[in-house]
């Protein structure tokens, strides 16, 4: 009620403190949706062709070596991990494609069973690395929960619907590409019913029947009943799109992902293969640990704690192998590896540039084993021998890192070193040591996965191709993933080069790969960023000389060298040199024979 003297509030005002107060009680994910005006002429048609939600077939052509292909260039170890989930992954997608493709002339089979995974193995030995490439890979939304959550909430239900709204939001609102998404629950034994609890233990076992129907084929209500941010944020929604969002998400297509580590599922394995005969114990004191886990089977894993309908769901099961000393030593080296990648970034942060040599990570690799986790020891043992350099070496305003064997042994002596001015001339040559190094380890990657890498982006690796991108990759912090597409790029910009000449000028072009490499490496010195100025650079020259040469010879296609880049003028005129010569050649060839002299 207003009084009488009292001034009414201004809509926009009130609009406003609305906001503030959705802000300070929700945060940043609730605001306030303003009323939305519709023209009267909108007909009903036109409401319902906005909201309608297009369905596209699902793109996916990847064969099963393709993706363990990729994965090696990745992770090291783990042969047996790579070809199961490249091998399920890979069907489980092209079963969906086929499905499309023939819809209409078959019907999806009741009852049909997902090829959903359960992973099982130590901690840090890449579970979760492999299934984030494996998603990037595919190009489907990924999200990731913990199952721990799960039982500690005790709330059955709630959380595990949860993840498929998340990879709602993590697809932007596309229900489309939402519904062939990868649902990644780590540490899933967490929710193994206790063996020494007396009854039931409800919130674990609750937990597991809770996944039963998203595993398998259930619709999950996109909007939480009873909760206003939900409600609120699907009014944002309308207000901005106009279009009335579908309600709900099938799960019949998401694919589930468990793993866990499994401590104590040895001791239940070995005890099911002593019994398993008189004599047979010998064989099973044998088995490595890692070893004795490929022998599990449903029964053991039903004794672990978990419900036989819950393992049912999880038809395919694959073991990760712990990683040794040279594993990680091998993780280490690889030019893809994150680590040693975010590590440059830190120092590039400040203007610095950092090389890392063999000897250097062969001790980090032995550090890092020595802590027992796997390649998360990796991140610990770098940061703990470099954080004082990441500390002092900012405020030092030196530009090069080496980080040699003794930097990682004897890390005082070493930035004292650093920091004194007189070394300087020292370091830098260190440095340039090391980075010829890392050319050499990359030029080696590169030529050990030549085939893969030329057949995945259409590019002949040749040696120089080779050594320009090695190059690259030591003056760039990017992974060779990136700079193949980066170099596959500026290579399809060149071939469109050669048919915007015989556009323009009516005459074919081919560049050489050595030709082709020339222009690579201009374009990388300019960063790809002008394509226009190189074509006018490379081809201006011969515009006007190539027509003279084809006027003069009838010739009208020309190979072009990385010699005639070079220099243009001198290439022209060795052709007018030739056709002059070829012609002279053809007009004594056209002459009549002298009669045969008699005897």
């Amino acid at each position: 009620m207003v009084m009488k003297n009292e001034k009414i509030p201004d809509p926009k005002e009130l609009e406003k403190e609305l906001g503030e107060f959705l802000a300070k009680k929700f945060g940043g994910t609730v605001k306030l949706a303003t009323p939305i005006v519709m023209s009267q002429e909108m007909n009903k048609d036109e409401i319902e062709g906005r909201t309608r939600i297009s369905k596209p077939k699902i793109n996916f052509d990847l064969k099963p070596e393709d993706l363990v292909a990729y994965l090696d260039q990745y992770i090291v170890k783990q042969d047996e991990a790579k070809a199961i989930l490249s091998t399920k992954i890979c069907t489980h997608f092209n079963r969906i494609k086929y499905w499309h493709k023939h819809q209409g002339q078959i019907a999806e089979m009741v009852g049909s069973i997902k090829n959903n995974v359960l992973m099982l193995g130590p901690t840090g030995v890449g579970k979760t690395y492999m299934i984030r490439l494996i998603a990037q890979k595919i190009g489907v939304p990924f999200v990731k929960g913990d199952a721990t959550k799960f039982s500690e909430t005790g709330y059955v239900g709630g959380d595990v619907e949860d993840l498929v709204r998340d990879l709602v939001r993590e697809a932007e609102g596309d229900l489309e590409r939402a519904q062939y998404g990868i649902i990644y629950i780590d540490e899933i034994d967490k929710i193994a019913s206790s063996k020494n609890l007396v009854g039931a233990d409800v919130s674990r076992t609750g937990v597991q029947r809770a996944l039963l129907k998203p595993m398998e084929d259930t619709e999950v209500d996109l909007k939480v009943p009873h909760d206003p941010i939900s409600m609120l944020q699907e009014i944002e929604r309308f207000r901005k799109t106009g279009k009335r969002d579908k309600n709900s998400i099938n799960t019949r297509h998401i694919l589930f992902i468990m793993s866990g580590a499994f401590n104590g599922l040895e001791e239940i394995i070995r005890k099911r293969l002593v019994n398993h005969g008189i004599g047979f114990s010998a064989q099973v004191d044998k088995l490595k640990e890692d070893r004795i886990l490929s022998k599990v089977k449903a029964e053991d894993l039903i004794k672990y704690g978990f419900e036989s309908e819950f393992i049912g769901r999880l038809p395919v099961r694959t073991v990760f192998e712990p990683l040794e000393e040279q594993d990680l030593y091998t993780i280490l080296l690889n030019p893809n590896n994150p680590i040693i990648l975010g590590k440059k970034l830190d120092f590039a942060a400040y203007g610095i540039s950092i090389k890392f040599a063999p000897e250097a990570l062969q001790l980090l690799a032995e550090k890092a084993y020595a802590d027992n986790t796997g390649a998360r020891g990796l991140v610990s043992a770098v940061e703990r021998a470099l954080m004082i350099f990441e500390r002092k070496l900012p405020s030092s305003g030196i530009d090069y890192f080496p980080v040699t064997a003794e930097v990682v042994q004897e890390p005082d002596k070493w930035l004292s070193m650093l920091t004194n001015r007189k070394q300087s001339k020292t370091i830098k040559q260190i440095f340039d040591r090391l980075c010829q190094v890392e050319m050499n380890a990359v030029a080696q990657y590169l030529e050990s996965n030549r085939n893969s890498f030329s057949e995945k982006y259409g590019i002949p690796l040749t040696a120089s191709r080779i050594r320009l991108i090695s190059e690259f990759y030591c003056a760039h912090i990017m992974d060779t993933d990136r700079i193949m597409k980066f170099v596959n790029g500026i290579y399809e910009q060149i071939k469109n080069m050669e048919m915007l000449f015989l556009k323009k000028q009516g005459i074919t072009l081919v560049l050489e790969e050595e030709a082709v490499d020339l222009l690579i490496a201009q374009a990388m010195d300019s960063n790809n960023k002008d394509m226009d100025f190189l074509y006018q650079k490379t081809f201006s020259d011969f515009e006007y000389g190539l027509k003279l040469v084809r006027d003069k010879t009838g010739v009208n296609r020309f190979f072009i060298t990385s010699r005639a880049l070079l220099d243009p003028e001198r290439f022209i005129s060795d052709l007018l040199k030739e056709g002059k010569s070829d012609m002279q050649a053809n007009e004594n060839s056209a002459q009549p024979p002298l009669p045969l002299e008699r005897t």
